[in-house]
C-alpha cells in the first residue's frame, strides 16, 4: 500500500535524524579524555570543563528554542531543520581543529545557537500527521535519535582508536551534511511558507515568542510537565559528563576499559529508549500523555537512586538500562503532550518550549555538575538528583 505524504516525509526525517544522531553522540561521551588531550590534567578540572563544554550547547539551544519555533512557525519548518543539520556540520566540523578549551567552548556555543534539530524536524511531522497518532508519532521520531545514540558512542569509539579523536568531529560533520541532503531533497512541507520575509521583524518575532509561551504555560498540565521534565533532564544531565571518572571508580579491571565499557553505558541508555520511547507514545495515545509522564518521572526517578547504589559496574548498568526506558517515556509523553495541546500554528513554538526545559537541564546539569560532585561525590548527586524528582511528584501534587 503506498504511503501518504505525511509518512513519506516521517521516513526522510527518520532517516537524517537517525544519521545526524549517529554523529553527535560519537563525539559527546568523550569529553573528560578530549580535556586531558588539549592540556587540562587535574582529576577536578578535567570534571568541570567537561561539564561546562558539555553543557555550552544545550544551553544555548534552549534560549534559542522557543525563537526558532516562531521563526519555523512564519517561515516553514523544513527551512528550519536544513538550516539546524548545515550549522551541525559547520561548527562540529571546526571542532576538529579546536587547540583549546576555550576554542572548544566557543564552538559548543555557536552550535547551541544554530544547531538545534530535534524541535523543527518532529513538528515538520507532526503538522500533517493525525491528532490520533501524535504520540507515536513523536515516540518514534525520538527513537531514531536513540538508534543513533547506540551506535555513535561505539562508533566514535572505533574511529577515535583508529584514526584520533579529532577524526570523529570530521565524521561527524559528514553525517549531518548528509542528513541536510535528504530532508532537502525528498522531505515535503504540508503548508508552505507561513509568512513572507519582507512581513518579518525583530520586534514581532520576540512578540511571538513571548506570547506563544505565556498561552503554552497557561495550561496546568502542561506547567507540571515542564517543571518535572527539568528536574529529571537536569539529574541526568549533571551525572553525564562524569560517567566516565564514575566508571573507573567503580571498574575493577583493566583502567584501559574504561572509555570502552563508557562508551557501553551510554549505548544501553540509548537502546532502552530506542525500545521504551514508541512504547509510552502509544500509551500516552491512550491513557493521556500527562499520567504517562507521570508514571515515567517517578520511575526515572527511582532509577536514578539506582546509580547512587552502584558499587560495581553491573548495577551501574542495570541502573542506566533503567533510566533509558523511564527518561525516554518521559520525554516521548512530554511531546505528546504540547502536541495534543497546541494548536498546528503554533506547534513549532510549543514543542520548542518542551524542548528548551529538556536542553536547559541538560545544559545546566552538566555545566553544575562538577562543581556539585566535588561536595556530593558522584554517587550523592546522583541521589540528589532522584530524591529531587520524587519530591517535585510529591510536592507538586500533579495528580490534582
Amino acid at each position: 500500500m503506498a504511503l501518504q505524504r505525511w509518512e513519506r516525509t516521517y521516513w526522510v526525517v527518520f532517516a537524517a535524524n537517525l544519521v545526524t544522531a549517529v554523529g553527535m553522540m560519537s563525539f559527546l561521551p568523550f569529553f573528560p579524555s578530549l580535556m586531558e588531550e588539549l592540556g587540562v590534567q587535574e582529576r577536578g578540572a578535567i570534571a568541570a570543563w567537561s561539564g561546562v563544554v558539555f553543557g555550552a550547547a544545550p544551553f544555548t539551544a534552549a534560549l534559542m528554542g522557543p525563537v526558532w519555533g516562531s521563526i519555523g512557525d512564519r517561515i516553514g519548518r523544513k527551512l528550519m531543520v536544513l538550516r539546524a543539520l548545515l550549522a551541525i556540520s559547520l561548527f562540529v566540523g571546526a571542532m576538529g581543529f579546536a587547540r583549546s578549551p576555550w576554542e572548544l567552548l566557543l564552538l559548543r556555543i555557536g552550535q547551541g545557537i544554530f544547531a538545534g534539530f530535534v524541535p523543527p524536524s518532529i513538528t515538520l511531522v507532526s503538522i500533517a500527521a493525525p491528532r490520533a497518532v501524535q504520540g507515536r508519532i513523536t515516540g518514534s521520531l525520538q527513537a531514531s535519535l536513540w538508534v543513533g545514540s547506540i551506535a555513535g558512542p561505539l562508533l566514535g569509539a572505533f574511529v577515535r582508536d583508529a584514526w584520533g579523536l579529532r577524526a570523529v568531529f570530521f565524521l561527524v560533520a559528514a553525517l549531518s551534511g548528509l542528513g541536510a541532503f535528504l530532508i532537502g531533497l525528498f522531505a515535503h512541507e504540508e503548508e508552505g511558507l507561513r509568512a513572507t520575509l519582507e512581513a518579518w521583524s525583530p520586534g514581532a518575532l520576540l512578540g511571538d515568542v513571548v506570547r506563544d509561551l505565556k498561552e503554552l504555560l497557561r495550561l496546568p498540565r502542561v506547567r507540571t510537565a515542564v517543571v518535572l521534565l527539568f528536574l529529571l533532564q537536569f539529574g541526568v544531565g549533571s551525572t553525564n559528563p562524569l560517567l566516565e571518572i564514575f566508571v573507573g571508580d567503580v571498574w575493577t579491571g583493566d583502567p584501559r576499559a574504561v572509555p570502552g565499557l563508557t562508551a557501553w553505558l551510554f549505548t544501553a541508555f540509548a537502546g532502552a529508549g530506542l525500545v521504551a520511547s514508541p512504547l509510552w507514545g502509544r500509551w500516552g495515545d491512550r491513557v493521556g500523555h500527562h499520567q504517562a509522564l507521570l508514571l515515567a518521572t517517578a520511575l526515572a526517578g527511582l532509577a536514578l537512586l539506582g546509580h547512587a547504589a552502584a558499587a560495581t559496574f553491573a548495577v551501574l548498568l542495570a541502573a542506566r538500562i533503567g533510566i533509558g526506558v523511564t527518561a525516554g517515556g518521559a520525554n516521548a509523553c512530554s511531546f505528546g503532550l504540547a502536541a495534543t495541546s497546541t494548536s498546528a500554528e503554533r506547534r513549532g513554538s510549543g514543542f520548542g518550549a518542551v524542548f528548551s526545559a529538556r536542553a536547559l537541564a541538560l545544559s545546566l546539569g552538566a555545566m553544575s555538575g562538577g562543581a556539585l560532585s566535588s561536595l556530593l561525590g558522584i554517587p550523592g548527586l546522583f541521589l540528589a538528583a532522584g530524591v529531587v524528582v520524587l519530591g517535585a511528584i510529591l510536592g507538586l501534587r500533579p495528580w490534582r
